[in-house]
């Protein structure tokens, strides 16, 4: 038994809150639950979201959502060819008034931050997130600027047109603590977004149910949720299991195992639970790992994508017994 977990009071704070949350969504966003419960499990966690699949499935649709579902400060950057990191980060400019540089914040001083089609601006640019995303601050002429808490990146991709687009670097995909596809809906889902969609915009009545506050008390609540020596030790070995294989010459990193380990305590407290199972590092795994990983070149020649690598890999490493020790 762990000596300082997560209390039910504040756990049903968090489930009443999430609840709120969820519902809000779901008024824009249909028929597409697990997407938005991983958004929720990013957001608790503190960590960054990646949504990537074809045009008008929703990517763009569901950061709006979040963001207003939240009364907190919210920008969204159009990342595009000809956008500088300056855009990103802000800029130092001289005032003829005070004869003094000013800072000038720029697109990431925000408390979430909608990163619209990030593939589509210059690896200079994209570089501009890694401090931001990793430290939560900004460094700008030899000065540093922390950034407002909770922070998180949603950013959007589109991965099937290639055209005018930057893949995006090792060290990015790595800072991105899931990465989700939205994907077509089912049929009563697409009709019901007919009814909905067609007269007027959703996210126009989309009122916050929450702020900045709430969101941080509930952080707090999530890190308190207890994991196992067992349960840290399947996660080590999940993501170790990842560099020794010959099928991928790219393995994750030890910030995927953190970012894993955090993203299973914001899955368990949502779930009601102040400890993690074995089953939620397995559940995790896929959307917290995939995107991090590189298949070696005969892997890729034989048409193995690192998300089949990884799930053999997850079926190769044993799931221990037991919830808590």
């Amino acid at each position: 038994m762990s000596t300082s977990t997560a209390g039910g009071a504040d756990l049903e704070t968090l489930a009443r809150v999430v609840s709120r949350v969820r519902t809000n969504i779901e008024r824009v966003i249909e028929g597409k639950p697990d997407v938005i419960s991983s958004s929720l499990v990013v957001l608790l966690a503190e960590g960054h979201l990646l949504l990537e699949d074809v045009p008008g499935v929703g990517k763009t649709m569901l950061s709006k959502a979040l963001a207003r579902s939240i009364d907190c400060s919210v920008r969204r950057i159009q990342f595009t060819p000809d956008l500088l990191p300056s855009d990103v980060t802000g800029v130092s400019i001289f005032n003829q008034n005070t004869r003094e540089f000013e800072f000038r914040p720029g697109g990431v001083f925000a408390n979430i931050v909608v990163g619209d089609e990030i593939n589509r601006a210059s690896p200079k640019t994209q570089s501009a997130l890694l401090e931001c995303m990793e430290e939560r601050q900004v460094t700008v002429d030899n000065a540093t600027y922390q950034l407002d808490s909770p922070f998180m990146v949603i950013a959007t991709q589109n991965p099937i047109e290639m055209e005018g687009t930057y893949a995006l670097p090792e060290a990015q995909r790595d800072r991105f603590m899931a990465r989700v596809s939205v994907g077509y809906p089912v049929e009563a889902a697409e009709i019901a977004m007919i009814n909905t969609h067609t007269g007027s915009n959703p996210l126009d009545d989309l009122e916050p149910v929450t702020d900045a506050a709430e969101i941080r008390k509930l952080i707090g609540i999530v890190t308190q949720v207890y994991v196992s020596e067992a349960v840290q030790r399947y996660t080590v070995a999940l993501t170790g299991a990842t560099r020794r294989t010959d099928d991928l010459s790219l393995g994750a990193s030890p910030r995927a195992t953190l970012h894993l380990i955090r993203a299973t305590k914001a899955y368990a407290a949502i779930q009601g639970r102040d400890y993690v199972l074995p089953d939620d590092v397995l559940l995790l795994a896929r959307p917290v790992l995939a995107h991090r990983l590189l298949p070696s070149v005969e892997a890729a020649m034989s048409g193995r994508s690192t998300t089949a690598i990884l799930e053999g890999i997850l079926a190769g490493v044993p799931v221990p017994e037991g919830s808590r020790s």
